[in-house]
């Protein structure tokens, strides 16, 4: 994976590249022809490298393990199965390329899809709906958040889960403010982004996230990205 400098100082929150030297190197896994080359025409224009290109889960899953990209994005529903051919090839990489990020796209949202892919960990993976392709600063980012390690869960999945949320758990000693931020942050926005969801200063926010890593016991001495290890808390507790 493609070196990626985070600032130590701020939430350890995922600000985008310092000094990058290369593109993100990225490998597209769809059927439909017009949507990959939709997609793939979208990340060569914001930057990134399109290295391959495959139609079936098979081709895609050889082609990934050949060039070894920053990230992988693909369709859970592909041939040669046209059933959840694409997650089970996504579902194998997370086991033999774990540097490598892996954003799949749905058409529709499927609980036990987002569970199998999120597993124990939400590092280096995303889950989103096709429909926010459409929002290209959103998609890339998301890409971007991906090959970095971070997390991209869409909205509808984290508000899905929020609906189904167990009675008891770590997350019933959160503040109603601070559920409210930890849903935003499960979906990988940064402070700001945060700021500007919830209409409250980047500040606030500060706040509130350090409140929450202390009630959910991830202090800054545990290995791992603490944003990351609150999203995977919040979602292992908001299943049935």
């Amino acid at each position: 994976m493609t070196s990626v400098a985070l600032d130590p100082y701020r939430s350890e929150e995922y600000r985008g590249p310092v000094t990058e030297t290369e593109p993100l190197r990225v490998v597209i896994g769809e059927d439909d022809v017009l949507l990959r080359e939709g997609i793939a025409r979208i990340l060569v224009e914001a930057g990134f490298d399109v290295v391959s290109q495959a139609g079936d889960a098979e081709a895609f899953l050889r082609k990934v393990l050949a060039h070894r990209p920053d990230v992988a994005v693909v369709d859970i529903q592909m041939p040669p199965g046209h059933g959840d051919d694409g997650l089970r090839a996504a579902l194998e990489l997370r086991q033999r390329l774990p540097d490598t990020g892996v954003l799949v796209l749905s058409m529709h949202y499927d609980d036990q899809y987002a569970a199998d892919l999120i597993g124990d960990s939400a590092e280096g993976v995303g889950y989103l709906l096709k429909e926010r392709v459409g929002d290209v600063d959103a998609f890339t980012d998301a890409v971007t958040r991906v090959a970095a390690g971070g997390s991209a869960l869409d909205p509808e999945v984290v508000a899905r889960m929020l609906g189904r949320r167990r009675r008891e758990g770590p997350l019933d000693h959160l503040s109603p403010r601070e559920r409210d931020v930890l849903v935003q942050l499960a979906e990988g926005k940064s402070n700001q982004g945060i700021a500007d969801a919830l209409v409250v200063t980047p500040a606030a926010v500060e706040k509130h996230v350090t409140s929450i890593f202390h009630k959910l016991g991830l202090d800054a001495g545990r290995s791992g990205h603490r944003r990351v290890l609150a999203a995977v808390t919040y979602l292992r507790n908001t299943r049935d």
